[in-house]
């Protein structure tokens, strides 16, 4: 028998077939919010992912020239600053100055006094 077709029992007890209502189906639950805002994020964020890396790919040997134009930047300050201080110093004319200092001070949080002696 098709649905909503039924043998039913009428009050003078005659059976017969008739048509009965069909139990109403409950409404599908929606989609939640955030899913449907995911669904739509989804591919922005893999495609900018994707973009990421190829942009990181492409600047690959650029950064790699550039690492290596720094260390040279770095090597010629530390050889300038060698050659700086390798330097022999001339003999000055004036005599060398020696300086004394004689500091005292009295407990942990005594005032400190001292003289300084030039020779």
């Amino acid at each position: 028998m098709p649905p909503g077709i039924q043998l039913v029992t009428l009050p003078d007890g005659t059976r017969t077939l008739a048509y009965t209502p069909l139990p109403e189906a409950l409404p599908a639950p929606g989609i939640p919010r955030w899913a449907k805002t995911t669904a739509l994020l989804t591919p922005a964020i893999g495609g900018g992912i994707a973009a990421t890396g190829i942009g990181i790919s492409y600047a690959a040997p650029g950064l790699a020239a550039l690492s290596h134009a720094l260390w040279a930047v770095v090597a010629l300050i530390a050889t300038g600053a060698a050659v700086t201080f390798a330097r022999p110093r001339r003999a000055a004319a004036r005599p060398t100055t020696h300086i004394t200092q004689h500091i005292t001070a009295t407990g942990w949080f005594g005032k400190a006094t001292g003289t300084i002696h030039h020779r």
